[in-house]
């Protein structure tokens, strides 16, 4: 099927452009968890962070696209969003390669990262869209990859921040896949009216914004995080009146989670990560 008849083309493109920027965005906001491991960290190290992203962010629109492709259409979609993915990467690059470097290099290392993908991440059990234990092992396990490859094992503030980086990705490609769903079916059903516009959804689903407070023994670290397409989207002043804004909020909500956190009635807690 071409590129021109795929229903799904638009959503493909979408979703590896979505998939690129978050995993490019991510490396670097791990890199600020642990500084003095980031200043060690070699480029081959930091592809190697980056490829981990991505086997995370294939696995979830695995997870996802089961709910709104169907059954009989979705390997393909799946092979589809393989090769955006690459050719996205590609362009992405291209700067970088001279003229003389094979692709073949990047179409390999998707290639490999999409079964790396399955091998670590299928084991886990969970509905992407629904909290539960086994997703938060999920993440974890995933957050101490992340902080095992930065040379910063076991540290929190990279795991925190890996997992953050993972998990707000979810609803973005939910809204992704809706769209494409509703597209499809629409399209299939010529004599059906057209859907009325559903305002607001998006700016529903999406979250721009996280807060995390991470315990360790006696300490609380509180760090805020953006969505990588929100930040792109801020204007310098913006930029910093919003960190201004969400450094404060960050102090309060840290301050009361602490005072949660290290209470009798939560003292098990204290080993734990949590969302403020």
């Amino acid at each position: 099927m071409s590129a021109t008849q795929d229903p799904y083309a638009a959503t493909l493109r979408d979703l590896a452009s979505l998939m690129v920027a978050v995993s490019g965005e991510s490396v670097t906001l791990v890199k600020r968890s642990a500084p003095e491991q980031a200043m060690k960290i070699k480029k081959s190290g930091e592809w190697e962070i980056y490829l981990e992203f991505l086997k995370l962010l294939f696995n979830l629109a695995d997870r996802l696209s089961a709910h709104y492709i169907p059954l009989k259409d979705q390997p393909l979609f799946m092979d589809g969003l393989v090769d955006a993915v690459t050719q996205q990467l590609k362009n992405v690059l291209a700067p970088a390669l001279g003229p003389d470097t094979d692709e073949m290099e990047v179409v390999l290392a998707i290639g490999q990262t999409v079964g790396q993908s399955r091998e670590r991440y299928e084991r886990f059990k969970f509905l992407a869209t629904e909290d539960s234990k086994q997703k938060d092992e999920y993440f974890k396990a995933f957050g101490e990859t992340i902080a095992h490859l930065l040379g910063a094992r076991d540290n929190g503030m990279v795991i925190s921040s890996a997992t953050l980086c993972g998990s707000t990705v979810i609803p973005v490609m939910t809204s992704l896949l809706e769209s494409a769903a509703s597209g499809t079916a629409q399209g299939q059903t010529a004599a059906a009216p057209a859907a009325p516009a559903m305002e607001g959804k998006i700016g529903n689903e999406i979250k721009l914004i996280s807060v995390m407070s991470t315990v360790q023994g006696e300490e609380i670290e509180t760090r805020w995080g953006l969505h990588p397409r929100f930040r792109q989207d801020l204007k310098p002043d913006q930029a910093q009146e919003l960190n201004q804004l969400m450094n404060r909020i960050a102090q309060i909500l840290g301050t009361r989670y602490a005072s949660v956190a290290f209470s009798p009635k939560w003292a098990a807690w204290h080993q734990q990560a949590g969302n403020a």
